[in-house]
C-alpha cells in the first residue's frame, strides 16, 4: 500500500511538472478552497512602490490582504462586500463585492471555477524557472487589461498584471499554505468607530 501510494505521488509530482499553466491554474482553482501566504508587491512608475502583507481566501468571495509594510491598509471581502481599510487615512471605503471584483486578479483567485467565463486564458511557456498563462478579461469594465501567473509544480509563485493606464504590478507569493482551517472571523469587518466610510 506504501509502494502504491509513493508510485501515485511521484506521477502526480511528474504530471505537474510537465502540465502547461493553465492546465496548472484549472488544478490550482479545484484543489484550494482557503489559502494563506506572505507577498511581495512592486508597482511600477518612475519611482516604484514596494510593499509587503500576508493574503488569506475562502472560496467563493472571501478574502483578506493585509499591508504590513510600508503603510497598513487592509481589504476584506466577506462574501457580500469588500472593505477598504486606510489606517493613516482613518478611512474606510465600502463597495458590493460583485461590482468590485469584475475580471480584477482577485476574482481568478477568490471567484469560482468558472475562470474561462470571464477571462480568454492563452498558455505562455516557461520563463523564470515557472510555467506562465495569461489572463485577459472578456469585459472591458474593469480596471486591468491582462494578467500573467507564473505556476511551479501546482504551486502559485508569481502574478504580473498591466492595468488599462499602462501601470505594471508584481506580486510574488511565499509561504503558500493550501486549505488552511481560517476562521470565519478572519472576513467579517466592523470599521472601527471615528473612521470615515465611503459607501457606494
Amino acid at each position: 500500500m506504501t509502494r502504491f501510494l509513493l508510485a501515485a505521488s511521484l506521477s502526480l509530482c511528474a504530471a505537474l511538472a510537465q502540465a502547461d499553466g493553465i492546465a496548472q491554474l484549472k488544478q490550482f482553482v479545484h484543489d484550494t478552497r482557503a489559502l494563506s501566504a506572505r507577498f511581495s508587491q512592486t508597482v511600477s512608475g518612475d519611482k516604484p512602490l514596494h510593499v509587503s502583507g500576508t493574503l488569506e481566501l475562502q472560496r467563493p468571495g472571501r478574502f483578506r490582504w493585509t499591508y504590513d509594510t510600508p503603510y497598513e491598509q487592509l481589504i476584506v471581502g466577506d462574501g457580500s462586500r469588500l472593505w477598504v481599510y486606510d489606517k493613516g487615512l482613518a478611512q474606510v471605503t465600502a463597495r458590493k463585492l460583485d461590482n468590485a471584483l469584475g475580471s480584477s486578479p482577485a476574482a481568478l483567485l477568490a471567484g469560482n471555477n468558472d475562470l474561462e467565463k470571464h477571462y480568454q486564458l492563452k498558455n505562455q511557456g516557461v520563463s523564470d524557472g515557472l510555467d506562465w498563462l495569461e489572463a485577459t478579461p472578456k469585459h472591458s469594465d474593469g480596471t486591468f487589461k491582462s494578467v500573467r501567473m507564473g505556476f511551479k509544480s501546482g504551486e502559485l509563485l508569481r502574478m504580473d498584471m498591466e492595468d488599462n493606464f499602462g501601470q505594471h504590478t508584481t506580486l510574488t507569493f511565499s509561504g503558500l499554505q493550501k486549505n488552511p482551517k481560517l476562521p470565519a472571523s478572519r472576513f467579517s469587518f466592523t470599521p472601527p468607530k471615528g473612521v470615515d466610510v465611503l459607501a457606494e
